[in-house]
């Protein structure tokens, strides 16, 4: 009994040591107005490349933001994005357009203003 209650204990150890991650690597987008106030409905992309960004192609993840102004997106690749942000005639178009690099295993957040 005791000796397979140690064989558990070191196989939890083995797998807790071995890099298993229970947070992937995620992004919060909160969108902003002009004045600060939170924007629902705002459709969200975000690009690996420039040329994909330019041409809005290849989009790499999107969604569009809660109640809160809030998108979640979660299992990306620790890298930065390009980010496309609009909700009717507003968008993010002359400022902030790349994310910084994300932060492995972690959820990183960014605020994107549009106007």
């Amino acid at each position: 009994m005791k000796a397979s209650i140690k064989i558990v204990f070191a196989l939890a150890l083995i797998v807790l040591s071995s890099g298993f991650q229970i947070i992937k690597t995620a992004l919060s987008v909160t969108v902003r107005d002009e004045v600060g106030n939170t924007v629902e409905g705002a459709s969200v992309q975000l690009f690996e490349k420039e040329e994909d960004y330019a041409a809005e192609t290849n989009v790499a993840a999107q969604g569009v933001t809660d109640a809160k102004g809030i998108l979640k997106i979660k299992e990306l690749k620790a890298m930065s994005y390009y980010v496309i942000v609009r909700k009717d005639d507003k968008d993010n178009a002359g400022g902030g357009e790349q994310t910084g690099k994300l932060e492995a295993n972690r959820i990183n957040k960014v605020t994107i203003v549009i106007q």
